[in-house]
Formats: structure tokens, C-alpha cells, sequence
């Protein structure tokens, strides 16, 4: 079954409109949108308008109570891009229980460092790309 934007079946999909999220969940994505780091930059700017095989990824979109830096609803997969921050053991315990609450929902989530995008950014976009060519990515026809 693929899904259709706005449909009310994935939980990523439901804020069209403004209806199902909360207006500073929505306010917050708008900010980060503003407020972007070089790494995100740089992959945001390879993502883009279908930019990498005609996959179309959302910046900063909102999901239940999460705002994901960059999500492709067409194979449910979001793009983490963490800084240092991250490392520490509190975020770290924080990021895993995001992932997993994520998955509750069928979304896969791939995270990489800063610096990892900014100097391994072909290595990024080809595990990026794998992934997205997964058999589990893949929409049923």
C-alpha cells in the first residue's frame, strides 16, 4: 500500500494543514529550517528536488512529537545529522529511544556525524542511497 500525503495514515503526513500538530512543533521546524548547520547544508543541498534518484525528502518535518532534519515519506526513512552533542550519554539514551518510537511507526532512521557529512559526503549519499534501495524501502505496488 503506498500512502498519500495527507491521507491521516502515516503519522508523518497528518500535520498537513497545521490540523494535527501543535502550532510550536510547527513553529520549531520553521525555526530549525533557519537555523541550519554546515552538514546539513551541504546534505540538504544534495537532497533537494528530488536531487538524489528523483527522491523527494521534506527539512526539519514534523512527526508525532519529533522533528526529523530530513524525511523521504515515499520509503518512510529519516536522516539524522548530529553534532558532538549527541556523544554525550543522556542524548545518546535520548536518540535511541526516538529511533525506537520512530520504528513504531515503520520509519528507519539513519544517523551520521557532522563531520561525517562534511568530509565523507559521497559515503553518506551512497549508505543514504542503499538504503532507500532496500526491499524494505521500496513502496508496494
Amino acid at each position: 500500500m503506498r500512502v498519500v500525503a495527507g491521507d491521516g495514515t502515516d503519522p508523518a503526513n497528518r500535520h498537513r494543514g497545521g490540523k494535527h500538530f501543535p502550532k510550536t512543533i510547527l513553529r520549531f521546524a520553521r525555526q530549525f529550517r533557519g537555523r541550519q548547520t554546515d552538514a546539513e547544508g551541504r546534505l540538504w543541498y544534495l537532497l533537494r528536488d528530488r536531487r538524489l534518484d528523483a527522491f523527494k525528502f521534506r527539512r526539519q518535518h514534523p512527526v508525532d512529537r519529533f522533528i526529523l532534519d530530513f524525511y523521504c515519506s515515499e520509503c518512510k526513512l529519516a536522516i539524522e545529522v548530529d553534532g558532538g552533542g549527541h556523544n554525550a550519554s543522556r542524548q545518546s539514551l535520548d536518540d535511541k529511544e526516538r529511533d525506537r518510537l520512530l520504528a513504531q511507526h515503520g520509519i528507519q532512521v539513519l544517523r551520521f556525524w557532522n563531520n561525517e557529512v562534511l568530509s565523507n559526503t559521497e559515503g553518506v549519499l551512497e549508505a543514504i542511497w542503499e538504503a532507500l534501495k532496500s526491499p524494505e524501502q521500496r513502496p508496494s505496488p
